[in-house]
């Protein structure tokens, strides 16, 4: 039987949230910080999770915290301001961040926490806020190999899928390149979806010929259901998250040199509707965005 935890959770929004049931449901202990971004907790607090009112309470609390909020600014404000994770840190316990964040960003973090008597991993999440209550999350992990080995059997709690990329900001760096693919795909699919439309080709016929040639694959079935019937559940992703990932990735290949000719067209396109006040909107909403004159 594997070893249940005392884990500490900070972000129980769309994915945090099933990742904190599946974690009841493995039988660990579990507290989360009480925020207005948090889903409704009603059925965590009923299986036995308790709410702390502060980052250091969830830590001082915790043997694992699971950070999973937006993005490099939140991960840090929730470590390091006052009442933050690093005033409650246990000695040996693990941070486990569950974010996308810029990876120059996560080697610092690491530092700090090695610093203060704590352990770090980042651990990059794909998939949906559905898998991640059924527990079949992809995980990409960035870690030192004992801290791996001890803490898979944990993440095996909310995970299906689980690549150890490397060392710490490994996947934090992997996480980028996969959704910069995605993405990217997502901006080609959508304005082709909506050339289309302009070009008098019917939607089924369109879907057709793509999943049955060069335009097949994951991007395109989770755009199918708006695509064919306006119907944009299938990417529960914002537009804005999906600027913010674009410009980290930029981030990203800017510090290492590498060639970025493509992605500025892609961010380019992003800013463009997030500019035009579209933030909030799901993502295969971008194919009307795109369609509207």
């Amino acid at each position: 039987m594997n070893k249940t935890y005392r884990v500490g959770m900070i972000g129980v929004g769309l994915m945090g949230h099933g990742i904190a049931t599946s974690l009841l449901r493995g039988g660990h202990r579990l507290s989360f910080l009480d925020h207005p971004g948090n889903q409704p907790v009603e059925d965590l607090l009923e299986a036995g999770a308790e709410k702390r009112s502060s980052a250091r309470e969830v830590a001082e609390h915790a043997e694992v915290v699971i950070l999973c909020v937006t993005g490099t600014p939140q991960v840090e404000s929730v470590l390091f301001d006052a009442g933050g994770v690093l005033e409650g840190l246990q000695p040996g316990s693990v941070i486990v961040d569950c974010s996308t964040a810029i990876p120059s960003s996560t080697l610092a973090i690491a530092e700090r926490v090695a610093a203060a008597g704590g352990q770090f991993m980042d651990a990059a999440m794909t998939r949906t806020p559905k898998e991640a209550a059924e527990g079949r999350l992809n995980l990409i992990v960035g870690a030192a190999d004992e801290l791996f080995r001890d803490m898979k059997p944990l993440l095996e709690s909310f995970s299906e899928h689980i690549t150890h990329g490397g060392p710490v900001g490994a996947g934090h760096k992997l996480k980028l390149l996969h959704n910069y693919v995605s993405l990217g795909f997502t901006a080609v699919l959508s304005e082709a979806a909506a050339a289309s439309r302009r070009a008098g080709i019917d939607d089924d016929v369109f879907l057709e010929v793509l999943g049955n040639g060069g335009g097949g694959g994951v991007v395109l079935e989770r755009l199918r259901p708006f695509i064919a019937a306006g119907d944009p559940s299938g990417f529960r992703f914002s537009l804005s998250n999906t600027l913010k990932d674009i410009d980290y990735y930029n981030a990203m290949a800017r510090d290492v040199g590498a060639e970025r000719g493509v992605a500025a067209a892609i961010d380019a396109l992003y800013r463009d509707v997030n500019e035009r006040g579209h933030g909030d909107r799901l993502t295969p909403e971008l194919v009307a965005l795109l369609g509207q004159p």
